[in-house]
């Protein structure tokens, strides 16, 4: 059931209501970067180090043995990386096998302000703004009569604790976001918008995700899919194809080339994304196939199953600090009760969908199912719990939640005016949530006893 034109709300009133969800975001990040412990986010120590080497020394650092220590790290982490502890801190360098954009974008920051953490870690805050908005022009794209649903992707992805807290740190998977939420964006106005997006500018983007992280590979498949939709609804002759084909292929190419072949030349062939050279550093880090035998098929599945729900929603510092128990344990099954209600909004209204909506969510499935399956793959070698692994599916699954939430809305609260920005205001909510979790879950918890 589409909404009716009478029912569409200003498209001013949701520009400024995004305003004051980005806003939020920012200030929210902001303090997470300013008051989160030093060096307790994911694999912090070792991305900031990068930048160190950047700066130093030049582009690009490479991996080799001694850049990854087990003992030194399980010493670190256990004693909530006591500064007495540090004097070996710039050895942590397991990270140097990722492409440099992120860290080439950040170089100049260390160099202004001597390399402090804080304002490193707000440059990401400012990168990770890129997916708050993406998330928005998602939704406005697929849904252009019911702003809500935009605004609600926005403010769940904003403030979701977990994901703020990764943005809010030095992290590469900031930029990765950023661009795999722009490209999601672009791949959704292909198939939506009269002119769609120029293929060359989507692959040059490509090509910068190339440059970035290597979870943003799977977005290749996305945006062929999206030209070939495209493609099939406006019925143009088969060379339109196959020229949007190339250009967006040769720009995304050549871009990623400068890395592969930088790769085949330090690490050798086929080792083009220095996967191979990490693995055979990282002696000691957690495997699957060890955890099998301890726990069992069964057992292990338990343990994914809940520690990959738990760090998806908030799992803080080095997955030390889950929601669970406590004055926190009704975090998780709040989100469990979201998604569910969700479900009963799209299995109780389901709305008819125009060609081209069908298409852009076709793009957005297919980029979450990819995002799962890069989890499940990865984690069939190494022991990787880690839900933020999955967070290329966040506008996905945001505009999925929105969209059933506001069904849901529709049907009990249809007739009152206001409450079509109950789902986005809903989500807001959760920016007070954060603050409290830093204030009194992760700073105490996480700052060096003494």
């Amino acid at each position: 059931m589409t909404a009716t034109r009478t029912e569409a709300p200003p498209r001013s009133a949701a520009h400024v209501l995004f305003g004051v969800i980005l806003a939020l975001y920012l200030t929210v990040g902001a303090l997470f970067a300013l008051r989160t412990p030093p060096w307790q986010a994911p694999d912090e120590p070792a991305h900031y180090n990068y930048i160190a080497q950047l700066a130093q020394a030049g582009c690009c650092p490479v991996i080799a043995p001694g850049d990854w220590d087990q003992a030194y790290l399980s010493e670190l982490t256990g004693a909530r990386f006591d500064p007495a502890l540090l004097d070996n801190l710039v050895y942590v360098q397991y990270e140097d096998h990722q492409p440099p954009l992120y860290y080439l974008a950040l170089t100049p920051v260390y160099a202004l302000t001597g390399g402090s953490l804080e304002a490193l870690r707000l440059a990401s805050v400012l990168i990770g703004a890129l997916v708050v908005v993406s998330a928005y022009g998602v939704g406005l794209a697929l849904y252009p009569d019911r702003p809500q649903i935009g605004l609600g992707a926005a403010a769940f992805v904003a403030f979701l604790p977990q994901h703020v807290a990764i943005l809010a740190s030095v992290n590469n998977d900031a930029l990765g976001w950023a661009l795999a939420a722009v490209l999601l964006w672009m791949a959704v106005v292909h198939v939506k918008a009269a002119q769609g997006v120029p293929a060359w500018l989507m692959g040059i983007t490509l090509g910068a995700a190339f440059l970035t992280k290597a979870t943003a590979y799977m977005l290749a498949a996305v945006l062929l899919l999206a030209i070939f939709l495209r493609w099939r609804q406006t019925r143009a002759p088969l060379s339109a194809l196959i020229r949007d084909a190339a250009l967006f292929l040769i720009p995304a190419a050549a871009l990623g080339s400068l890395w592969w072949l930088r790769n085949f030349g330090v690490y050798g062939f086929p080792d083009f994304l220095g996967l191979a050279a990490h693995d055979a550093v990282v002696v000691g880090q957690p495997r699957t196939a060890a955890l099998i035998e301890a726990l069992g098929f069964g057992g292990y599945l338990r343990e994914a199953l809940d520690v990959t729900l738990s760090s998806f929603i908030g799992r803080f510092g080095w997955m030390a600090l889950p929601l669970v128990g406590g004055a926190v344990g009704w975090i998780v099954p709040l989100y469990v009760t979201v998604a569910v209600a969700a479900l009963l909004g799209h299995a109780i209204q389901f709305p008819a969908r125009s060609p081209d909506q069908r298409a852009a969510w076709t793009l957005l499935g297919v980029a979450a199912l990819l995002a799962v399956l890069a989890y499940l793959y990865y984690n069939t070698q190494f022991q990787q719990f880690q839900g933020r692994y999955m967070y290329p599916l966040l506008i996905p699954l945001g505009v999925w939640l929105a969209v059933g939430l506001d069904s849901l809305r529709r049907l009990i609260l249809g007739r009152w005016e206001l409450a079509r920005w109950s789902v986005p205001l809903a989500f807001m909510l959760v920016a007070p949530l954060d603050v409290w979790l830093l204030l009194t879950v992760i700073v105490p918890n996480l700052t060096p006893a003494g």
